[in-house]
């Protein structure tokens, strides 16, 4: 596999403490990546650097794009806009979406603000939300859908773009069980189908178990990383029709605090 984000030395200090501490991280291109850990351990930290979204203060973070290789530590804040624009996707615990505006809206929106016409986008939006299941509901606010459903949303804002990567920080995080194991086959079977990188920051074992390889952070550092045999759902099956994989029995201890 090729490396699309490589990350080296990383250090990052908050008052009184080391959030990161010396890290070395690579994620290649079409990787599923689950960042585990406890509290306190550095894994949202890790991802927000890896987005360009926070500063390291030391190290060097490098995205592998098919023209260059661009640092993000050294990048202008308006290029970092443009670069999170472009080629990063996001899906948060909360969504983190417009709830004045539709989802058609909401999806169209990324598309937008890189210069798309509203038309296109609008277009290209509800093919993916159609693809994700949610074909009717274009038209809908945020109120009158359920909490997958904002979060399939989410999904669709964070690839409709062509987005190479999509950070995930605990997507299916105030979900309930059930609802929480649906939005994960939709985001693994989703990412998967279009040959990105996807980097899932954390708490629960069943998604981390979900994932190609799984990666522990302690006290600013890692401490594990594993190249996991747990395969994302067949991409020729629809997504609600993707299963778990049997979950790694030892993964259950990285998750105590």
């Amino acid at each position: 596999m090729n490396a699309i984000l490589h990350a080296q030395q990383l250090t990052k200090y908050y008052p009184g403490s080391i959030a990161l501490d010396n890290v070395h991280f690579t994620a290649n291109a079409g990787q599923s990546i689950a960042i585990i850990g406890p509290s306190g351990s550095g894994k949202t930290t890790l991802l927000h650097c890896l987005a360009g979204i926070l500063r390291p203060d030391a190290g060097a973070i490098t995205l592998n794009t098919p023209s260059s290789a661009l640092r993000l530590d050294t990048l202008g804040d308006a290029a970092l806009s443009r670069l999170r624009r472009e080629e990063f996707g996001f899906v948060f615990q909360q969504g983190m979406l417009l709830p004045e505006l539709t989802a058609l809206e909401n999806v169209a929106l990324a598309l937008m603000l890189n210069g798309t016409d509203r038309a296109t986008s609008e277009n290209r939006a509800a093919e993916w939300l159609a693809a994700l299941g949610l074909a009717g509901m274009e038209q809908r606010r945020l109120g009158e859908l359920s909490g997958g459903q904002v979060q399939r949303v989410a999904i669709a804002r964070a690839q409709v773009t062509g987005a190479r990567v999509v950070f995930a920080d605990e997507p299916t995080g105030a979900l309930d069980s059930a609802t929480s194991k649906e939005v994960l086959d939709v985001l693994l079977h989703s990412v998967a189908a279009n040959g990105r990188t996807l980097l899932v920051v954390t708490h629960d074992p069943n998604v981390a178990s979900r994932c190609e390889r799984v990666v522990e952070l302690r006290d600013g550092r890692i401490v594990a990383d594993s190249a996991a045999s747990v395969a994302a759902p067949d991409s020729s099956a629809p997504a609600s029709q993707a299963t778990p994989n049997t979950q790694n029995a030892n993964l259950k201890g990285a998750f105590n605090v």
